[in-house]
């Protein structure tokens, strides 16, 4: 471009620069409580005063003056909270006001088109370089929230656990005593009516305040691994269930064709057991009235133990089946959220594994375990 008409551009718009940010200015969309709104003014000077010095600095030198005043921008759009979209809109609209106002210079069509592709790439990399930071604002803004609330979340866990576990542990002292004078009420007086009731009444708070206590992990201490029957387990646990499968009316159909043993903590895995066909009784009861639970066991490639405990129930959310095994998420109204979530924990720390399908009239809780291959008179070593 001829240095005559770069000095012609340069003049008109000085001329026009007032006018020109006055009318910008009446147009924008502002929100009253954006607390960078007297910043607009400052912010359009600069913009104005970049594209005058087109012509009197270096393309990298422009480029570089443009980003530090997009992420001053940019910054200033993180903090206020304010739609984008309107930020995005104001830029826009005094390119369109400047350009309305070029056609005054009675320029040539590729002299015009000259300022206009050069105006326009500096409208551009000040749009992109201040919504980039703005973006990037953001999302460290939340990243920063988030993290803080999960920290925040995780404490209160922490010290919710450390408070239940106390309680429970003080819970269970006088719970001992009751079950120990049942029992001796039980040996005195056996047609003593409703005792069963209680003691297994007993059993399942019994059972219920041990889930808590896996969680404090106090438990462990002192506890040793051992060998035990898979099949035989499945037996105690259908023995223990047995008032509530009989009061559901529930068929039980096992399948169990070979002794398999395991190692581990014995305890821990009748819990386990206990808690997926109690839940599975529990939904039947409410829902069908010929309620039937499958369990099939069997080994996988000489190595494994394979459980498989299905019912007929209805279909559990498919939003649910992802998370169900996470802490305090269950389906059911009065449920803790828990039993899921420890049974998790210790099919893991079994170097094993859990997962549930469930589509309708079945859901099927399938359980993969290491099958015991030493021999039996091996002393088995605490792992943990």
């Amino acid at each position: 471009m001829q240095a005559i008409t770069q000095k012609r551009l340069m003049d008109f718009l000085e001329e026009e620069k007032d006018s020109l940010l006055t009318e910008w200015k009446h147009k924008i969309i502002v929100d009253d409580e954006d607390p960078y709104k007297d910043k607009f003014y400052e912010n359009a000077v600069h913009m104005f005063t970049i594209i005058l010095e087109m012509f009197s600095k270096t393309e990298d030198e422009q480029k570089s003056t443009i980003e530090e005043l997009a992420i001053k921008v940019g910054n200033e759009r993180a903090k206020s909270s304010n739609n984008i979209g309107n930020f995005v809109y104001n830029v826009n609209l005094g390119r369109s006001i400047l350009f309305s106002r070029l056609p005054k210079l009675n320029l040539e069509g590729m002299q015009l088109q000259d300022i206009i592709y050069r105006v326009n790439d500096y409208f551009d990399h000040f749009l992109y370089k201040s919504v980039s930071y703005y973006s990037e604002h953001k999302n460290r803004i939340i990243e920063e929230k988030t993290e803080f609330i999960n920290s925040t979340h995780k404490d209160r866990l922490t010290l919710l656990g450390q408070m239940t576990s106390s309680f429970i542990h003080e819970f269970r002292n006088p719970l001992t005593s009751i079950q120990g004078f049942i029992q001796l009420l039980q040996a005195d007086n056996p047609d003593m009516k409703y005792l069963d009731i209680i003691k297994n009444e007993l059993d399942q708070l019994n059972f219920r305040i041990s889930q808590f206590l896996l969680l404090s992990k106090k438990e462990l201490i002192g506890k040793e691994k051992t060998r035990f029957s898979l099949n035989q387990m499945i037996e105690e646990v259908l023995s223990f269930l047995y008032p509530s499968i009989l009061d559901a009316k529930v068929k039980i159909v096992k399948e169990a064709p070979e002794e398999m043993e395991l190692i581990g903590y014995a305890d821990e895995i009748r819990q386990v057991l206990i808690n997926i066909i109690f839940n599975a009784i529990d939904v039947l009861s409410q829902y069908r009235d010929d309620p039937k639970i499958e369990i099939r066991a069997y080994t996988v490639n000489d190595s494994k133990i394979k459980l498989e405990i299905a019912n007929n129930g209805p279909a559990i959310p498919e939003n649910m089946v992802k998370s169900i095994f996470e802490p305090f998420v269950t389906t059911k109204k009065l449920g803790t959220g828990l039993g899921l979530f420890v049974s998790r924990e210790i099919i893991e720390k079994h170097k094993g594994f859990l997962a549930c399908s469930s589509v309708q009239d079945r859901t099927e809780f399938i359980i993969l375990l290491p099958l015991a291959t030493q021999p039996k008179n091996e002393k088995q070593v605490n792992e943990y």
